[in-house]
């Protein structure tokens, strides 16, 4: 069906395809992608549909009137951000509303078309969103407002084609709300790992391990307390095991950086295992970050391995 020129069909088409191709390459690479990745993109009817663009706002040349997708980039010329209302505050391309990619977010929500959102957090690697809609226009402070929806909207061309009938109705706004202040949890969690990961140059600070799927971001003081920033400072890459070990308090590290084990587990007898991943760690030195305003923050680091002291005194009790 054309609209004023505008052929829905075509378009629903595309994004579907695009949100399926994007399904498929989460599962193959996890939610953190890299740029080349999506620069490359995939091909509808032979010819190629990239899904990111020299600028933040991306259209692809399938695509005549509505942008694909919109992205922020680490430390970029932009403050986008989310606001109190839990909605993304997308700046403007340039100052000037009437610029080309301006109006093409103005036409998807007016037409209350589909996005996907890119977030960055680290150079070249983003993590996706979709879909998202523009659900809000905000010329004199030269932004967009951005709600990110339901997955499983976007599954199928079907599913496409019901949400874009449906985006803007009452009815939508608390789960896309619900939706989006999830989405915003994921967006920092994964930024936190992914900077604690290049950091400690994708290896467990404890033993080295430098497969990255095994490895998390570890917090030094946990997230709900008032130290517990998703900042590198806070963090440590480590591996599964030793991640749940430290954060038992099987392990503890001193504010020097030096690995400790508690006094109980030391002694135990336990096969392998204990002897090579737990008990040969005790009065090692971790990796550490080569910047030294990345490295554990000392005063967080104090702080955990009291905790750290109380547990060992109940275990030795």
């Amino acid at each position: 069906m054309n609209e004023g020129g505008f052929d829905r069909v075509h378009d629903t088409r595309v994004r579907a395809a695009a949100f399926d191709w994007l399904a498929a390459q989460v599962q193959v690479h996890g939610d953190v992608l890299q740029r080349k990745i999506l620069a490359g993109g995939f091909f509808l009817d032979e010819t190629r549909v990239p899904l990111v663009g020299p600028q933040g706002i991306f259209k692809p040349r399938v695509l005549r009137d509505v942008p694909l997708s919109i992205t922020t980039v680490p430390e970029g010329p932009y403050d986008d951000a989310f606001t109190r209302e839990n909605l993304l505050r997308y700046r403007y391309r340039g100052t000037d509303p009437q610029h080309a990619d301006n109006r093409g977010l103005r036409l998807a929500l007016d037409l209350r078309l589909p996005l996907v959102y890119f977030h960055g957090v680290l150079p070249g690697r983003y993590v996706p969103a979709w879909p998202v809609f523009v659900v809000g226009d905000d010329p004199t402070g030269l932004a967009f407002s951005i709600a990110v929806d339901d997955v499983a909207h976007a599954s199928s061309t079907l599913h496409a084609a019901a949400v874009f009938g449906a985006v803007h109705e009452d009815a939508d706004a608390g789960r896309r709300q619900y939706i989006t202040v999830m989405t915003r949890q994921r967006l920092h969690q994964r930024a936190f790992r992914e900077r604690v990961l290049q950091a400690y140059r994708r290896q467990c600070a404890f033993c080295r391990l430098a497969h990255e799927e095994l490895l998390d971001a570890a917090h030094i003081i946990a997230d709900a307390e008032a130290e517990g920033e998703p900042v590198v400072p806070n963090g440590l890459a480590l591996c599964a095991l030793h991640h749940a070990a430290f954060d038992r308090h099987f392990l503890g590290l001193r504010p020097d950086c030096v690995v400790q084990v508690r006094p109980d587990v030391l002694r135990e007898h336990d096969g392998p295992t204990l002897v090579h991943a737990l008990q040969r760690l005790h009065g090692l030195s971790i990796l550490l970050p080569r910047a030294a305003r990345l490295r554990p923050d000392p005063a967080r680091l104090e702080a955990r391995y009291e905790s750290f002291r109380l547990a060992a005194r109940a275990a030795g009790e």
